[in-house]
């Protein structure tokens, strides 16, 4: 069984719309939580008769926080947040899936540019805290809201920007006292960063405003979205096909977590499905292509995907490949999910 299980410490109202799980590991799944700056955990919610799935970024940072927190921002009509905010209170346990995503800085001394907007500074948050605590790279955060009290995290950043006035520099956009953020503010605030990498997450409309705009500034941007996810992700894997008459199956060595082992994989089959029916313990979320949460480099061979709309140019070339849409092109391929 892929789920694992969390009770919840404390729910901590951030906001008026906000709340953050403070989450503690059972005792049994605890190896299985370690987590990046950046990712995100996958929660099974009730739906109608039902379950479903919905993915909720980690604010936590595994530098510097003992447990895992999640943010959730009530969404008008949303399954999951409306559930969780009404509904969920300490001493509950959830279902989730192990942390994933590649919304993740490739290390921690890098000077970034971190933009979000709204709820979009959960992710934010876990690599802004993880780069000072762990690094030696200055932050940049332009950070939009509505208004003062929709600022998440408002106290913990003006501390952060105290602790650490040479390294962090946070700049508040407030629609209420500057309008909504536009190309022209955005290209002015941004210019002394260009040369950083980008982070960038929040609503589907700001982040367009803001990769295009950082783009044409010449900077590299990770986006972070994530989309309702159809199915159930937490349902066990369909029995696998027979290999059909005079097929060979592709063989794949896999790196995780220090260590290697190697697997069939049938070529009329998607490696996530080969890795967690071999029993590795590999992470995943939508099974559709459309979260990043299954990436893995490719080191060796050659693999086709069925869908993508999460990896850039940039990331494909790489080498990064999504396990729940690859198939095997070559006989003998190397991925590795420690790069």
């Amino acid at each position: 069984m892929t789920a694992l299980k969390a009770r919840v410490v404390e729910v901590v109202h951030e906001t008026a719309d906000a709340h953050s799980l403070v989450l503690e590991p059972a005792e049994g799944d605890r190896d299985r939580f370690g987590y990046r700056p950046g990712q995100f955990l996958t929660v099974r919610v009730p739906s109608g008769d039902g379950w479903a799935a919905r993915c909720y970024s980690l604010c936590s940072s595994p530098l510097t926080d003992d447990r895992l927190k999640v943010t959730v921002k009530r969404v008008g009509g949303g399954l999951g947040s409306n559930w969780i905010c009404d509904n969920v209170t300490a001493g509950d346990v959830l279902e989730v899936l192990r942390p994933a995503g590649t919304f993740t800085p490739s290390s921690l001394d890098d000077d970034l540019l971190l933009v979000a907007g709204g709820s979009g500074i959960t992710p934010v948050m876990s690599i802004l805290k993880s780069c000072l605590a762990g690094g030696s790279g200055k932050i940049a955060l332009l950070y939009a809201n509505r208004d003062e009290r929709s600022v998440i995290f408002a106290e913990e950043l003006k501390q952060l920007t105290e602790r650490h006035p040479d390294r962090l520099t946070v700049v508040h956009l407030l629609e209420t006292v500057q309008g909504l953020p536009t190309p022209a503010v955005l290209r002015s605030l941004a210019a002394p960063y260009t040369d950083r990498q980008a982070f960038v997450c929040g609503p589907e409309v700001f982040m367009d405003m803001v990769t295009g705009t950082l783009t044409g500034l010449g900077a590299r941007v990770h986006v972070e979205r994530f989309f309702s996810l159809e199915g159930d992700p937490f349902e066990e894997p369909e029995p696998a096909a027979e290999t059909p008459d005079g097929e060979d199956a592709a063989e794949v060595e896999v790196e995780m977590d220090g260590e290697t082992q190697t697997v069939p994989w049938p070529k009329s089959e998607k490696l996530l499905d080969a890795l967690l029916r071999a029993g590795v313990d590999a992470p995943f979320s939508c099974r559709e292509g459309n979260c990043s949460a299954c990436a893995c480099i490719a080191l060796e061979g050659e693999v086709t995907l069925d869908a993508n709309t999460v990896l850039d140019e940039q990331d494909l070339a790489d080498g990064l490949i999504l396990a729940c849409q690859a198939r095997p092109v070559t006989g003998r391929l190397k991925i590795t999910y420690d790069g």
